[in-house]
């Protein structure tokens, strides 16, 4: 049972989670209802396959780092709980069985968006841009915002629009919610000689990047208003009207040198994201007439 958990661990559960959330949502939304069971079950299990493939693969290349962060020190390769080269092969073979379980099950389309996320996070974010630059987190985080495209993908077998207003929620909605998370284990990152952004940079600096991506993310998210009805726009105005106010608050604290926890964003950040994609997905199943465009 050690060895199970500990492969379980590799694949980082907790964060599949988040990623599921947001797919379902944008599934409903491409089919402006509740799409057919068994296809939101075959692409929930192929996401879940291709996250934990993500996972597994990044554990094996950050093992290093991990082991020297007490956040990340108990995960498996961390202390020596799973070889590494099994953990590469776990990693390799889940995303291979995603590939094609995706393909078989839904499309091609979803299936090709499945393969080049994962890329992207390994080769673009852990690889290239990680240890490198305080932009890591920016432009690495485009990977987690594949969900929703693929779930699109794989009801429509293509990529519309909305779905890339979706895709641009979570972009936005990323730094703030990670950079409050690197605030809080500042001193851990810069052990670990990872130069996230509250590594490099002060925390103003910080906290006003979090007030300019949080404005982004509101505003942006508006845009998908034509394409839903009244319950996401109340939902939408309100959630991220919420978020702000935490933000600037966040940002006025940290600019009179007050001690600040910064893990209520980071947690009231999940609880919007989770807010506004259960109202994209139960505006989906009233299937009330959208508010189109004004033009």
């Amino acid at each position: 049972m050690a060895t199970v958990r500990a492969y379980l661990a590799l694949t980082k559960a907790r964060i599949i989670e988040q990623l599921l959330v947001v797919t379902v949502p944008a599934m409903m939304l491409a089919q402006r209802a509740v799409p057919s069971l068994w296809l939101v079950l075959a692409v929930l299990v192929g996401g879940a396959a291709a996250a934990a493939s993500a996972h597994a693969l990044n554990c094996v290349i950050d093992a290093d780092i991990d082991a020297k962060m007490a956040r990340t020190r108990k995960r498996p390769l961390a202390r020596d709980a799973v070889p590494r080269s099994h953990a590469l092969v776990f990693g390799l073979v889940l995303g291979a069985l995603s590939a094609v379980w995706l393909g078989l099950t839904a499309n091609w389309v979803a299936a090709g968006l499945s393969v080049a996320a994962i890329a992207f996070y390994i080769v673009v974010y852990t690889l290239v841009l990680k240890r490198r630059t305080a932009q890591n987190i920016v432009w690495g985080g485009a990977a987690g915002c594949m969900p929703v495209v693929i779930g699109w993908a794989a009801v429509t077998g293509g990529v519309g629009w909305p779905a890339l207003v979706l895709f641009g929620i979570i972009f936005f909605w990323t730094p703030p919610h990670f950079w409050a998370l690197a605030m809080r284990y500042r001193d851990e990152y810069a052990a670990a000689g990872v130069p996230m952004l509250p590594v490099v940079a002060s925390p103003q600096r910080v906290s006003r990047q979090i007030v300019l991506y949080s404005w982004a993310m509101v505003v942006w998210s508006a845009l998908l208003v034509p394409a839903t009805s009244w319950i996401y726009l109340v939902t939408a105005a309100v959630g991220g009207a919420w978020f702000l106010v935490a933000a600037h608050r966040l940002d006025r604290a940290v600019h009179r040198d007050e001690v600040v926890n910064t893990m209520r964003l980071f947690h009231l950040s999940n609880t919007y994201l989770t807010a506004l994609f259960v109202a994209v997905a139960v505006d989906s199943a009233f299937g009330w007439p959208v508010f189109g465009w004004p033009f």
